[in-house]
């Protein structure tokens, strides 16, 4: 995995990055080697993520038919724009 620093930005390189680990599963396997599990546990988590996975494709895929009803959006509230100069003119 390979992070551009930017104009000496590590801040940021160090988002993408944990983004990044995010994304792969990293941190989820990093959590799970911590401690043995055994290979029934192994089988059970598998197979509780298998049956999640094919849940959340039914739903995405009756929702593309309009069998189920839409996610609703978020609203986010707008931010307080800065007054624009007014183009009229005004009388001094």
């Amino acid at each position: 995995m390979q992070v551009l620093v930017r104009d000496n930005n590590v801040d940021q390189a160090l988002r993408v990055l944990k983004k990044k680990m995010q994304r792969e599963g990293l941190f989820r396997e990093m959590k799970q080697r911590r401690a043995y599990e055994k290979p029934s546990e192994r089988r059970t988590r598998e197979k509780a993520e298998a049956v999640r996975r094919a849940r959340k494709l039914a739903r995405k895929q009756a929702q593309r038919e309009g069998l189920a009803p839409m996610p609703k959006r978020k609203v986010r509230p707008e931010k307080p724009r800065a007054a624009a100069p007014s183009t009229t003119p005004q009388a001094i």
